[in-house]
């Protein structure tokens, strides 16, 4: 028994030594486009999937839309001249190919999913790919609060299994978690260890596969707390965002960054601990969220939850009961 598990080790580590030079990102929405713009801008060859044409050509339009704003911001401080932004725009975008077929993945070194937060969606999406891609395959999921193993073991590689999150917008925000397994080997953490730090201005940090990972997992529950004290009324909830801005030096106050989020995401992700890690007191749903949940108002996404937004600016705090 100790002689198979040796040699399945061994196994595993030949078949991830190669460097990762392409790169399959599934889901090009909000984090999967930046992830692929941030892997051709470190000039590897990225393919990008989306199941339908509409939101292929919608994620290849956020890319070329965002590389285009980074690179005329560029121009403007006169850090280039625009020549060499039309050669580098033209060198990035010449490292991303697209389909709507998820085949087109299979060769590839690594596979990074961005598809939507269902596990009853992720499951069968790695057990599909598991039989579909080359062996030595990295495979990656970008999720910010489900668990990583268990869709380890549902792609059948699980020792080739890691979490990468991202954060957004990924290609402004340095911050990437690699998350390990237990099953995780030690040649695929390192592997995607290294290939996150070639990718522009990222800084890698590395946990295990906890609720959360690190910043979810100080951050939440960060938030139920703001917002059980707005259940208790202990204060304001333009009190507790100033007090948190000032006295801690957070960018923005916990319940406005919950808006910002959208409070559906958060209540998703406390509701899904909970279930999870009943025992865990840090893991609760605040009343004050589940009633905006219930009435439709999600935050900066609807243009109401706790503060009234117009576009991605708030406009104040909301008045409504809600």
């Amino acid at each position: 028994m100790a002689t198979t598990i040796i040699r399945r080790t061994v196994a595993s580590a030949a078949r991830v030594a190669a460097p990762i030079e392409s790169i399959g990102v599934v889901g090009l929405g909000l984090m999967g486009h930046g992830i692929a713009q941030a892997a051709a801008t470190a000039g590897m060859h990225v393919t990008g999937v989306e199941r339908e044409q509409g939101a292929l050509d919608k994620g290849r339009g956020r890319i070329e839309t965002s590389v285009g704003k980074l690179l005329a911001r560029q121009v403007s401080k006169g850090e280039i001249d625009q020549a060499s932004a039309d050669t580098e725009a033209a060198r990035i975008l010449g490292n991303l190919t697209y389909a709507t077929d998820i085949e087109r993945v299979a060769q590839c070194d690594l596979v990074i999913e961005a598809i939507v937060e269902d596990m009853a969606i992720k499951v069968p999406f790695w057990s599909q790919l598991g039989a579909l891609c080359k062996p030595e395959a990295i495979f990656a999921s970008n999720t910010s609060s489900l668990p990583v193993t268990a869709q380890a073991v549902a792609s059948g590689r699980p020792a080739q299994f890691v979490g990468l999150h991202f954060f957004n917008p990924v290609q402004l925000m340095r911050l990437v978690e690699v998350i390990g397994t237990e099953h995780t080997s030690a040649a695929t953490l390192e592997a995607a260890q290294a290939w996150a730090s070639r990718l522009p201005d990222k800084v890698v940090v590395t946990c295990k596969d906890t609720p959360g990972f690190i910043v979810n997992r100080l951050l939440v529950p960060s938030i139920a707390q703001a917002l059980a004290m707005v259940d208790r009324a202990d204060a304001s909830i333009a009190d507790i965002d100033v007090a948190m801005k000032l006295g801690a030096g957070h960018p923005m106050g916990p319940v406005l960054l919950a808006d910002y989020v959208g409070l559906d995401t958060t209540r998703a992700i406390l509701s899904g601990w909970v279930e999870a890690h009943p025992d865990e007191p840090a893991f609760f749903v605040p009343r004050c969220l589940e009633a905006k949940v219930a009435a439709g108002h999600l935050g900066r996404k609807t243009g109401r939850g706790f503060y009234v937004w117009e576009g991605d600016k708030p406009k104040g705090v909301a008045t409504d009961d809600a």
